[in-house]
């Protein structure tokens, strides 16, 4: 053996022995006690490592068990970490790691009021080394791991600056990685897992380059509640969080070099269920359920598309307050605090002023963000609505509503499908589908509804009218044309219809306009230009008109006088400068026909004693095109019939909007009967009127201004009765007038020949007309040389009376017969004509009379109670069945109604029965010797009678007079005679 081969075979033979004693055992208590000993140095809580490991021959190194932070309470610590190192990273530039394994790693993220990161306070790091001069500024430190592994890893996130403290716990969190490193296109594969209770999982797989940086992948989160998340959002808006939880999938590819570029595809969004309320409690939105779906989102473009969005069970609540402004909008308005928000600056902060810097060019305004919405679906939904603006507060309920989406795009140049389906409150559709463009604004629709209530618009037009508004529902099919831009272009075409509109008189508490149903066809607007409509068709209108004692009416007491706008200030410069805008042409109008089906209209006048009142029946007719901005006068042709038989007729033309330019109309009453024109004879003339017809004739025709009328009167049958008392009264001898101007046949002919310009403020036309018959009485007065003698002839059976039982005008059998023998006997006798006297009975017939008009009251007042429910109610309240348990509350309001007063205090100590039956007997007494009620019910006995020999008689209705009725002083409960009489021409 040569010299010195033994020492260094022994060399070699002892340092595999040495290298493993310092690897195994010598490095790991030396380096474990040098961590340990160093750890108090960069660490400001306690913290300790229990054990290393090390392999000398493999490189791998394993630490047990690292704590950082208080025992029971660390906020860095590890079950064990386990890192094995390539060989070649010894002739390599960089380190290479074959495998990093990381078990039970646990950290706590703890952020404190004042914005401070426990994390930060956790380390004491020494000052940066400065750069080396092999390696570029900012280079990172050559790594390249073959393996990463971390398993059963566990994150506490703690955020103590929100108003209420963010805490989120993950409590299974595992990451693999594979490949990677810090070197140039070293791409990792990474698999990231994490879940918690209340937080949801994630799941994250994807390829991950350090340098540059970039990845891309999929991320996924499911069923994450955003309970915990939500004080970041309260603390921005003061919105209650009640449920909520979200589900995400994305595919993602993100890049940072020298900006930032982020792109997500197929991403998917749930949220479901979704609930918010106010902070007081009050609800504001719930949502079933939410679903985005085939969405990407890239931030370069600045755009967002998503290819689905499904909503379902939308539920909100919306109020315009009091003050006029919206709750959410109140909730969302600037709060003033005393102190400023923890961890930021307020307003007396010093702050310290830096060096001014050379001033750079305002940096360009940053790009819109585009949102594409391919098809978006929103179903069941309800809007709860509130104004209490008004005095009376309205609410609406909107839904259920299906709203659809089509195309849209947020920077409004594209049109976008829109498609609308809703439910308005109780029983109205709403229908609106077409295009719709954001910027420049333009619409294209088709909106119908159905049965859109309008009673909520009473709380509106309450502040302007004594009006109630019982009942009406709104129809429309309406395309809508909508352009914007420098001047709106507003094209509106369709029909509207509104249906069952029912008025009622809230002074009075009766029937002011009501119809079945008002019809526009063909209805045509041009904003600012023009409003057509080709046919107008009112279905069974109704109004009432009333003169009151004062000579004032119905319709001007119903309006409710507003108070004078004082007009707003001008600004002095533009005072100063007064600039005149040419005044723009007025909205063109045009309503091609307006055409009336079974009208009828009340008239009364209270100004006369008796009160006088008719009803006008069965109008029918049109009037022809009405424009603004043509002079043609439109044709009129309407028909009618007053207290029904009597017919009218108006025929002509005229011009609504300029009378006096042109109007030739020719009115024509005929057979009207006088006694319904008592009141104003017993005024004006002095004396009622028993009987008569009358026929007139109006022909007025204005050109420019100037009255030329032809007009024709003829009585026929005139009778006067007793003399009335009238200060108003003309002193001439009316009866020998009446007798002497009458032709043989028992008429009376006058032409009223009428001239004169309208235009001079002195004319008028009645004074002219009342004189004209004043000269005509004289005259006749003056020259009695024409006379007529009226003959009655008796039949040959005496049936001088038709009875009826007490209360009632219904014809009994024997009524029946006596008529049925009557009418034979004048069909046999033409030459002779009927007179009817209507006879009433206070004694008999005015318990029976108020009790009818008792149960009157309690069918109205239930009729108006199921309007007010929003209830179905027929067409009247004849045969309406009034339920037992609704007339007591109905009772008292027609006690304080009738009396005028509240019942007696007294009354209050009465059983329920009892009360009842004291208030019923103070009503009907107030109704027991009502002089209108009995007159109309001899009215209405005259009218069976001449009904019964008009209809099953088969006699002429003008053969049969109904006089003026009468009271009679038959007994209480005797049967009431109605006297008839025999009269010729």
């Amino acid at each position: 053996m040569p010299k010195g081969l033994k020492p260094a075979l022994a060399t070699l033979a002892i340092a595999p022995a040495l290298y493993s004693l310092l690897g195994f055992l010598v490095l790991p208590g030396v380096a474990l006690q040098a961590i340990n000993r160093q750890l108090p140095r960069f660490i400001t809580q306690p913290a300790g490592l229990e054990r290393l490991e090390f392999n000398p021959f493999t490189l791998e190194l394993t630490l047990h068990r690292l704590r950082l932070g208080e025992a029971g309470s660390e906020q860095l610590a590890f079950e064990r970490l386990y890192g094995k190192l390539h060989w070649d990273s010894l002739w390599r530039n960089h380190l290479h790691l074959a495998e990093v394994r990381l078990e039970r790693p646990q950290v706590a993220v703890l952020f404190d009021q004042q914005g401070g990161l426990n994390l930060a306070r956790l380390f004491k790091l020494p000052a940066p080394a400065p750069a080396r001069k092999d390696r570029p500024a900012g280079a990172p430190f050559p790594l390249h791991l073959d393996r990463f592994l971390l398993s059963d890893g566990q994150v506490h996130f703690q955020d103590r600056r929100p108003s209420e403290p963010v805490e989120v716990r993950y409590d299974t969190l595992s990451l693999e990685a594979h490949h990677l490193g810090t070197l140039p296109n070293d791409t990792a594969e990474l698999n990231l897992q994490a879940s918690g209770k209340h937080v949801g999982r994630i799941a994250w797989s994807g390829q991950l380059s350090l340098v540059p940086l970039r990845s891309s992948g999929k991320l996924g989160i499911d069923q994450a509640g955003l309970r915990p998340w939500w004080p970041y959002v309260r603390d921005a808006a003061p919105l209650v969080l009640e449920d909520g939880t979200l589900s995400l999938s994305s595919d993602y590819r993100l890049e940072l070099t020298d900006s930032l570029r982020l792109q997500l595809q197929n991403a998917a969004l749930k949220l479901a269920p979704f609930a918010l309320a106010a902070p007081d409690g009050r609800p504001l939105a719930r949502l079933q359920s939410l679903e985005l779906g085939q969405a990407s989102l890239d931030l370069t473009k600045r755009q967002v598309s998503i290819g689905q969005l499904q909503g379902q069970g939308l539920e909100t609540w919306a109020a315009r307050e009091a003050d006029g402004a919206l709750d959410w909008q109140k909730l969302f308005a600037p709060r003033s605090t005393g102190q400023p928000p923890s961890g930021r600056a307020g307003a007396g902060d010093v702050k310290t002023k830096k060096p001014d810097k050379p001033d750079k060019p305002d940096k360009a305004p940053d790009k819109s963000w585009q949102i594409l919405l391919a098809d978006a679906r929103l179903r069941g939904s309800r809007l709860h609505l509130a104004d209490r603006v008004p005095a009376q507060h309205v609410e609406l309920q909107v839904g259920p509503l299906d709203l659809a989406l089509r195309n849209f795009d947020s920077l409004g140049q594209t049109p976008f499908r829109l498609e609308l389906n809703s439910g308005i409150g109780r029983q109205g559709r709403l229908e609106a589908a077409g295009q719709v463009r954001l910027s420049p604004l333009a619409a294209q629709l088709q909106i119908d509804s159905r049965d859109l209530d309008l009673r909520p618009a009473q709380a509106y037009i309450a502040p302007f009218i004594r009006l109630e508004l019982r009942s009406g529902q709104l129809d429309s099919s309406l395309k809508i044309d909508l352009k914007g831009g420098e001047r709106l272009a507003l094209q509106v075409d369709g029909r509207a219809a509104v249906k069952q509109l029912h008025t009622l008189d809230t002074l009075k508490n009766r029937d002011f306009v009501k119809w079945r149903q008002l019809t526009l066809e063909n209805l045509s607007y041009r904003h600012g230009e023009r409003l057509g409509i080709e046919r107008i068709v009112l279905e069974q209108p109704y109004t009432r008109f009333i003169v009151n004692e004062n000579l004032s009416t119905n319709v001007s007491e119903l309006l409710i006088a507003q108070g004078q706008r004082q007009p707003a200030q001008m600004p002095p410069s533009r005072a100063a400068k007064p600039t005149e805008q040419p005044a723009a042409p007025p909205l063109g109008i045009h309503v091609g026909t307006v055409e009336i089906k079974d009208g009828s209209a009340n008239f009364a006048d209270f100004s006369l004693k008796p009160n006088f009142a008719t009803a006008i029946q069965q109008l029918n007719g049109r009037i022809g095109s009405l424009d603004n901005r043509q002079s043609k006068p439109a044709t009129v042709d309407v028909k009618g019939r007053v207290d029904r038989y009597a017919p009218v007729s108006i025929k002509g033309s005229l011009n609504p909007l300029d009378p006096l330019e042109s109007l030739d109309i020719a009115t024509r009453f005929q057979r009207v009967e006088l006694t319904t024109l008592t009141p104003y004879s017993g005024k004006f003339a002095g004396y009622r009127i028993r009987k008569g017809r009358l026929n007139l004739d109006l022909h007025y025709r204005i050109e420019k201004g100037l009255l030329n009328a032809e007009n024709s009167l003829v009585l026929e049958q005139l009778q006067l009765g007793e003399r009335v008392d009238s200060p108003d009264a003309v002193d001439l001898p009316i009866r020998l007038a009446v007798a002497l101007l009458k032709d043989s046949q028992g008429r009376i002919a006058i032409d009223l020949p009428l001239k004169g310009d309208l235009n001079n403020p002195e004319f008028r036309v009645m004074p002219i007309v009342w004189q004209t018959l004043r000269n005509l009485v004289t005259r006749t007065a003056q020259a009695p040389f024409k006379f007529i003698v009226g003959l009655l002839d008796s039949g040959e059976t005496d049936l001088s009376q038709v009875e009826f039982s007490p209360g009632s005008s219904a014809l009994d059998a024997a009524a029946q017969r006596s008529l049925d023998t009557l009418g034979k006997v004048l069909k046999e006798r033409p030459q002779l004509r009927l007179e009817v006297e209507g006879m009433s009975a206070q004694a008999s017939d005015g318990p029976l009379l108020a009790e009818q008009r008792l149960e009157r009251e309690y069918r109205n007042g239930y009729y108006r109670l199921l309007q007010e429910r929003g209830e179905r109610v027929p067409a009247s309240t004849e045969g309406l069945k009034v339920p037992e348990e609704e007339e007591g509350p109905l009772l008292e309001g027609i006690y304080r109604s009738r009396l005028k007063h509240q019942p007696p205090a007294e009354w209050g100590g009465l059983d329920q029965a009892l009360r009842a039956a004291r208030l019923r007997e103070a009503v009907l007494a107030s109704w027991d010797d009502s002089m209108l009620l009995l007159r109309q019910l001899a009215q209405a006995r005259a009218a069976s009678i001449k009904a019964y020999l008009v209809e099953r008689g088969g006699l002429e209705d003008q053969r049969i007079y109904q006089l003026d009725v009468s009271v009679s002083e038959a007994p209480a409960g005797a049967r009431v005679g109605v006297p008839l009489q025999l009269a010729s021409e």
